[in-house]
């Protein structure tokens, strides 16, 4: 069998090290190795992600520099070499290891790095690689999974993920890269000696807080009630906390809380089973400090700090309310914008981008700010592709981007989600609401009644391992070659299949062109303004499926979405 060929040629060959060797012999469980070696960790449009460990479908110093070869040759044959690449890492389990071995593998390719010297947040990465004028960036980080976890993101020279053509051109040259003992290496002493190996990190930081500061609308407000805001934080052991408390020290709000716990940097995450902002058991130990504080809100970022997750305080109730994604980053639109078009500063040609997994509300406030709304693919690269697009043509001016995965972007200093400035864009709007006594919950309520009631949800079913994987694809093709005509009440009026790149409208038989990349993702426009959508995620073993609904209430909308959600659920069975 193929997987206990790569097994023993593991355990026995001069490539590997004693280490390594001794992970593997000590497996007693053939289903195991069969795990980790019946396929290669696969380099896809994101790069790498993977359980940490011994093995060709594992995250080890040999997959990493495997991946780090292939695209040393694409940088090499596009002759960009001498731009250099940008490293960081955050605080999981062997990023730092891997991170320094990822920078040694360039440099032993004629290939110039400049490496963080410490921990720093993924948007920090994306702002450094334009900042630095580099050919790409790596951040070394498996964002929200669990600690097993670690993962390899590519940039491109734009500061944002690659994306077609880069995207294939560079995973073809990795899956060129089959013997490990091509992989190139030099010792860290010979790497400085050549101007190779640089570290970074204090000029980057300070040049990067400064484009943030540029962003803010309401400095005034916030001196009027700088004493007065209550924030509680927690980075979740990850690379927020630095980069957070400097930001809204400099901006002067007084009274920020860290939730001590959680405030060094900790690969295993031990308070929390799962380091995600969407995940209310995260929040378990803010809130508890909220409470204690009288905190006005409570904020979380993921490991990677490119995420942000909220709960604000309800005035009538005094109970902290959770938002989604979808929530606070509308919640931060509405306020970007409403107060660009009371400066004056918002342009004619403006432009909100969102995914076509997120709210429906977007569309509303796009309407009412009369600024065009533009929906692409899953991944925020994808709107740091439309940036790009927006700086090379003028079509268009960049105002906001957000997906429902609690990812937002203001400004154009990176080109990835930003959970630092998304607290900073929070906390302002904090301030501004509450000098006029409203809480950012109560800002929330006031949104939906100008707009509608848009409720969100996703159900993501876990399916491990081989089978997992199959299964997931048979519940795709299985809805791809009978698609639903009524998913529980709600008519299907439009299906839209990313794969093929057909839209196909139920009520007048026509059919037309999605205008966007393939990807294997369903969507089904159903009646009243609700909507559901499927897709196998990139980076777990997992489907998911996003579903919407407008309604007249907040009561209203949770039945609608609890009826939506039970029907979407016979899906996965």
């Amino acid at each position: 069998m193929e997987y206990l060929k790569k097994y023993n040629e593991w355990c026995n060959s001069e490539i590997f090290d004693e280490e390594t060797k001794k992970e593997l012999k000590n497996i007693t469980d053939e289903n195991e190795i069969k795990e980790r070696f019946y396929k290669n960790l696969e380099f896809g449009t994101a790069g790498l992600r993977g359980i940490i460990g011994a093995g060709t479908n594992r995250m080890n110093k040999y997959t990493v520099t495997q991946a780090t070869q292939g695209l040393a040759n694409y940088i090499n044959k596009s002759g960009k070499q001498d731009k250099g690449v940008a490293i960081a890492y955050d605080s999981r389990n062997m990023s730092e290891e891997f991170s320094k071995w990822t920078a040694l593998c360039l440099n032993a390719n004629g290939i110039k790095t400049y490496r963080f010297e410490s921990l720093r947040p993924t948007p920090e990465l994306s702002f450094a690689v334009r900042h630095l004028n580099c050919v790409a960036g790596i951040v070394i980080t498996a964002s929200h999974n669990p600690p097993e976890y670690n993962g390899y993101k590519v940039y491109w020279e734009d500061g944002a993920q690659i994306v077609y053509p880069v995207d294939k051109e560079i995973m073809s040259e990795v899956k060129a890269v089959t013997d490990f003992s091509k992989i190139k290496d030099i010792n860290i002493e010979e790497a400085k000696q050549k101007g190779l190996y640089n570290e970074i990190g204090e000029e980057i930081d300070k040049a990067y807080i400064e484009e943030l500061k540029k962003l803010v609308l309401n400095k005034d407000v916030i001196s009027k009630v700088q004493k007065d805001l209550k924030i509680v934080y927690t980075p979740l052991h990850g690379t927020g906390n630095i980069p957070v408390q400097t930001i809204l020290k400099e901006l002067g709000f007084e009274n920020v809380y860290v939730v001590p716990e959680q405030e060094k940097p900790d690969g295993n995450f031990p308070t929390v089973k799962y380091p995600n902002p969407e995940d209310i058991k995260a929040f378990e130990l803010a809130l508890n400090l909220a409470k204690n504080v009288d905190a006005d809100i409570v904020l979380a970022t993921d490991p990677d700090a490119d995420r942000l997750g909220i709960y604000a305080k309800d005035a009538k109730t005094g109970e902290y309310m959770p938002f989604t994604g979808n929530m606070s980053a509308l919640l931060i639109a509405e306020y970007e914008l409403s107060q660009k078009q009371e400066k004056g500063m918002l342009p004619k040609n403006g432009a909100l981008i969102t995914t076509i997994v997120s709210s429906n509300l977007s569309e509303a406030i796009a309407n009412e700010y009369k600024i065009k709304l533009i929906e692409v693919l899953t991944g925020f690269k994808y709107i740091g592709e439309q940036i790009k697009h927006f700086e090379q043509t003028n079509e268009n001016e960049y105002l906001f981007g957000f997906e429902e995965s609690y990812g937002c972007l203001i400004g154009t200093h990176a080109r990835d989600k930003d959970g630092i400035v998304a607290v900073m864009a929070l906390c302002e709007a904090a301030a501004y609401y509450k000098n006029k006594n409203l809480t950012l919950w109560d800002q929330m309520i006031n949104i939906y009644e100008k707009y509608g009631y848009y409720k969100e949800d996703q159900i993501s079913i876990t399916m491990k391992g081989i089978d997992g994987a199959e299964k997931i694809k048979a519940i795709l093709n299985n809805l791809r070659n009978n698609a639903p005509k009524n998913i529980g009440k709600y008519k299907v009026i439009e299906a839209r299949d990313y794969d093929s790149g057909v839209i196909e409208n139920y009520e007048t038989g026509e059919k037309y062109d999605t205008k966007l990349p393939k990807s294997n993702v369903l969507y089904y426009k159903l009646e009243d303004a609700a909507w559901c959508c499927a897709r196998p995620s990139g980076t777990e073993p997992k489907i998911k499926f996003y579903i919407g609904i407008k309604g007249n209430s907040l009561e209203d909308a949770e039945q609608k979405l609890k009826e939506l959600s039970d029907a979407v659920k016979v899906f996965g069975e």
